[in-house]
């Protein structure tokens, strides 16, 4: 692959520039099918129309992933994520939540996705600004809400229709991106912003409005580099978190709305999230 020229380019204009699959794999993940933990923190606000915006919740989530050569074309992507709804006060974790709309107490569900799955291939554009690339990716998932055609379940998220917007920036060194003997990125910072509808187990029903989410995090080490609360939370309800899946997972991706409908009667129950997963030979 030709390197980008800077030519007489200022230093701080960005130089568009297209990497493949396999350069991008070293974002995400790395060339030689080892495991990559990111982090972020961030906070949560919600917003009904003519109400000023109320900070509902801070988060703090992990993923944990690898890339595997896919044996036709390009790579799969294999990953587990968490993420934890934190009081925004005192930042503990929460279980048990007041919602401030409805005037009820409601038991908080945690995310947890297992798996979350996808395939690199092709091009990837992305800006080149003095020794950092970004790579900015906006998605707006749109498809039928897996929670509204049930009787039990529509109450707690009635739109026919799941629509959100996800908008990501990953930041790396370019250098790494270029060198052939890169595996993967030495460092890498990611900028993550969302609107998206309530979540069910808020059980707002039809109240109108929408979450919106900022939050920033990086690339980490290893597993005994995550936040303390994420480490104590897996190693004593999930340990499954501790490793991405050793291959592709013969199952479709784990989200919010499908973990909800998944543990509909827990969360009817009171019980604690996530619920503890402790059998990591399902891979």
């Amino acid at each position: 692959m030709s390197q980008p020229s800077a030519s007489s380019r200022p230093a701080g204009e960005a130089i568009p520039h297209t990497f493949d699959a396999t350069d991008f794999v070293k974002v995400r993940g790395t060339t030689d099918g080892q495991q990559v933990f990111l982090v972020w923190q961030g906070e949560i606000y919600g917003m009904l129309p003519a109400e000023r915006k109320r900070h509902l919740f801070s988060i703090v989530g992990m993923s944990v992933a690898r890339c595997l050569p896919h044996a036709e074309k390009g790579w799969d992507f294999i990953s587990r994520e968490l993420t934890f709804y934190l009081d925004p006060t005192t930042q503990e974790i929460l279980h048990q939540w007041h919602n401030p709309w409805t005037q009820e107490p409601v038991t908080v569900m945690h995310v947890a996705n297992n798996p979350v799955q996808g395939h690199f291939s092709g091009q990837f554009p992305a800006k080149i600004t003095g020794d950092q690339t970004t790579f900015q990716f906006d998605l707006f998932p749109q498809y039928p809400n897996p929670l509204a055609e049930d009787p039990a379940l529509a109450p707690y998220s009635p739109q026919s229709i799941y629509q959100a917007a996800e908008l990501f920036k990953l930041v790396v060194p370019t250098a790494d991106l270029l060198g052939p003997e890169q595996s993967t990125v030495s460092h890498l910072t990611l900028a993550w912003d969302r609107i998206g509808p309530w979540l069910p187990w808020m059980n707002m029903g039809k109240h109108p409005g929408q979450m919106i989410y900022s939050a920033t995090g990086q690339k980490v080490n290893g597993f005994t580099d995550l936040p303390k609360l994420l480490q104590e939370q897996i190693n004593q309800r999930v340990p499954v978190y501790r490793n991405a899946p050793a291959t592709k997972m013969q199952q479709t991706d784990m989200t919010s709305w499908s973990y909800f409908k998944q543990h509909f009667q827990n969360y009817l129950a009171g019980d604690t999230f996530p619920i503890k997963q402790v059998d990591e030979g399902k891979d």
